[in-house]
């Protein structure tokens, strides 16, 4: 999954010399979160987020009126409160980097960088969309997971069985974390099936292979 196939394009930017006003308009008019700060060239040189602008703000305990409020955030630039150190992303990185550098530094989007210049962001709800997409959650059906041997071949015993009872696999993903040495999780959704086959699969399966658990997503109530 590469970062160009997900993340929105032409995001919505401001300059260094945008007011503080301005910005924060900007982030409630198009419901985002940060802006990327963009020189006239294009080049990212920062990044303001709404936690900036909070932070930013007069306390309601001021005795300023409302007048000087006013005046004051119109007067305080974007320059004098962005995060001047930017974390980005390129286009061709894969969406698990970005994944893995949101969470290490404990942020929520990336500008997107290409040849200098800013050409799209990711955010966190894109990378949820990812999650969304490789696991085929909105396709419904069944999840089995398993702990299986780490060894060559182990994944198609599985699947050759599902096949065996008319199952049809939607996705198929397999981690090492919190899995014994020698072992791994291998989760593999099938789409939905009659029952009284459902059933008699899921008695193989766990006949033949170390079964964790069996899960069915609801996502009627959502």
């Amino acid at each position: 999954m590469l970062v160009k196939d997900w993340m929105t394009l032409d995001p919505i930017t401001v300059t260094p010399d945008t007011s503080v006003m301005k910005a924060s308009q900007l982030m409630k008019e198009n419901n985002i979160r940060r802006l990327p700060v963009v020189d006239d060239g294009g080049k990212v040189v920062g990044i303001v987020s709404d936690r900036d602008l909070k932070e930013a703000s007069p306390s309601k305990a001021t005795t300023l009126d409302v007048h000087e409020l006013y005046y004051l955030l119109s007067e305080l630039k974007v320059k004098d409160i962005m995060s001047k150190k930017v974390y980005t992303i390129k286009p061709t990185d894969t969406v698990e980097k970005a994944a893995v550098i949101m969470l290490e530094h404990k942020i929520t989007g990336l500008p997107v960088v290409e040849d200098g210049k800013l050409v799209g962001i990711l955010t966190q709800g894109d990378v949820f969309r990812v999650l969304t997409s490789i696991t085929g959650v909105y396709r419904g059906g069944t999840v089995f997971t398993f702990l299986l041997e780490d060894r060559p071949g182990s994944i198609k015993e599985v699947a050759d069985v599902i096949r065996k009872h008319g199952g049809r696999m939607v996705s198929i993903l397999s981690s090492y974390d919190l899995a014994e040495e020698g072992t791994r999780h291998v989760a593999i959704r099938i789409a939905d099936m009659p029952l009284d086959k459902l059933e008699a699969l899921t008695r193989e399966l766990e006949s033949e292979f170390p079964l964790v658990h069996v899960t069915r997503d609801e996502l009627s109530d959502i």
